[in-house]
C-alpha cells in the first residue's frame, strides 16, 4: 500500500522537525559547556542523538511505504540562553511543540484511515509522554537546586550518567 501524498509530505515536515529539535539540542549544549556544565550538555548531545533516530525512523518508513524523503533547509536554532534552567524550560516547551506536531500527524492519519501510520506514530506519542516527563523531572531538581553550587555540581554529574539507548525498533 502506497502512502497517501498528504501524510508524505506531513512525514517530510515532520523529519525536518525532528533534524531541527536536534539541531536546538547541539546548541544547547554548547551553550552549556560554555556555563561550565559538562553533565548537562552531555545530556543534550544524547537527546540530540534521539531526535536524529526519530528523523530516521519517519525516513525509512516513508521508503517503506514508497512514498519519497524530501529533505529541506533547517531553520538556524537559537544560541544564547541566561542559565541552565532556562534552557531546560524551553526544552519542556520544546517537546511540548513536538508533541502538538505528532498529535497533528495522529489526527491526520486517523482522518485518511491510514491505519499502517497510526500504528507507526502511537510509538511517537509514547515517547512524546517520556520526553516531556523527562524535561519536568529535570527542570523539579533544578528548581530543589535552587542557587546551591553543591547541589547543582551533583545534578550536573547525574546528567553526564544519560547514555543513548535506541529502541527496539530503531
Amino acid at each position: 500500500m502506497t502512502i497517501n501524498k498528504q501524510i508524505e509530505r506531513a512525514f517530510n515536515k515532520q523529519i525536518n522537525s525532528e533534524l531541527y529539535s536536534a539541531y536546538l539540542y547541539w546548541s544547547m549544549s554548547a551553550a552549556l559547556e560554555a556555563m561550565n556544565l559538562p553533565g548537562f550538555a552531555h545530556w543534550m548531545k544524547v537527546q540530540a542523538q534521539e531526535e536524529l533516530s526519530h528523523a530516521d525512523k519517519y525516513f525509512h518508513y516513508l521508503v517503506e511505504r514508497g512514498g519519497r524523503v524530501l529533505l529541506t533547509a533547517i531553520d538556524g536554532p537559537p544560541t544564547e540562553w541566561k542559565d541552565v534552567e532556562v534552557i531546560l524550560k524551553n526544552v519542556l516547551e520544546h517537546e511540548q511543540h513536538v508533541t502538538a506536531l505528532i498529535n497533528g500527524l495522529m489526527d491526520l492519519a486517523i482522518a485518511e484511515n491510514d491505519h499502517p501510520s497510526v500504528m507507526f506514530l502511537q510509538w511517537f506519542v509514547n515517547e512524546q509522554v517520556e520526553e516531556e516527563a523527562a524535561a519536568q523531572n529535570i527542570l523539579g531538581k533544578l528548581k530543589i537546586a535552587g542557587t546551591s553550587s553543591p547541589a547543582l555540581y551533583m545534578l550536573d554529574k547525574e546528567m553526564a550518567q544519560r547514555v543513548f539507548a535506541p529502541s527496539a525498533s530503531e
